[in-house]
């Protein structure tokens, strides 16, 4: 199991969920907790900077936090997806080129929640999703130590919104290769797309783009990528320009 340590937030007179994932966070902790009040208390503890270093692991989020003289081991689970979830999320991931560029570029772009819904998958937590477990004496859910953890995984998701995929159950690296999977397959393995000359006979002003020719890399790759990425990227976009010109889309 992978997890990854976040150092403790600082105390802060005023911080809110800047980003769209923090945000849907945030709005989503909202709509689930039983208890409107116990959330403000969990706010002001987390502008208090008594949550300590915050460890995110698949199903998991757990952080020591101060309440007076007493030091608290606070939980909050959420439901992981099983593997049946994450392939139909990444069979439906890998169907977008704009998703495969964004994820391959450490980006998670926000529609991946529609991609998620329509595979579904729920990336956000909704009712009972979230699980507080804390050694203090409250009996609310969350009681306020819980609240402030959770509060914080917003403004973690504000720098780094693939913390949310790896509470889901994936580390990032783990996702990417699975998608670099679907997209690629294995090097050597990928089928061409070939476009015949009667699909294209309606565009006979129009010089048909090559289709057998194998794609080759004339320079190295920017640090960070490997070259059947690239050259997977490259088949998707010229896959995707054939279409739009058996379509008649382009504007010669």
């Amino acid at each position: 199991m992978t997890a990854r340590g976040y150092a403790a937030f600082p105390k802060v007179k005023r911080r809110i969920a800047t980003s769209w994932w923090g945000k849907a966070w945030d709005k989503a902790l909202k709509d689930t907790a039983l208890d409107s009040g116990m959330l403000k208390l969990g706010r002001r503890y987390a502008h208090a900077g008594v949550v300590g270093p915050i460890t995110v692991s698949p199903g998991r989020l757990h952080a020591q936090v101060h309440d007076d003289d007493t030091v608290h081991s606070t939980t909050v689970s959420v439901p992981v997806l099983t593997e049946v979830q994450w392939g139909r999320f990444l069979d439906r991931v890998a169907e977008n080129s704009a998703h495969i560029a964004a994820l391959l570029d450490n980006d998670m772009p926000r529609d991946l929640v529609l991609a998620a819904e329509e595979s579904g998958v729920d990336l956000l937590p909704g009712i009972g999703d979230l699980e507080p477990d804390c050694d203090c004496d409250g009996w609310e859910l969350p009681c306020r130590h819980a609240a402030a953890l959770a509060f914080q995984v917003g403004w973690l998701l504000d720098a780094d919104p693939f913390v949310l995929l790896l509470l889901k159950g994936k580390p990032e690296q783990e996702l990417l290769d699975a998608l670099r999977e679907r997209v690629a397959g294995p090097v050597g393995t990928r089928t061409p797309v070939v476009v015949s000359h009667e699909e294209a006979g309606q565009l006979p002003d129009r010089p048909l783009l090559p289709t057998t020719t194998p794609v080759v890399l004339a320079v190295e790759p920017p640090p960070g990528f490997e070259a059947a990425e690239l050259v997977a990227l490259m088949e998707i976009a010229a896959s995707r320009a054939r279409a739009l010109l058996r379509s008649g889309s382009l504007e010669g």
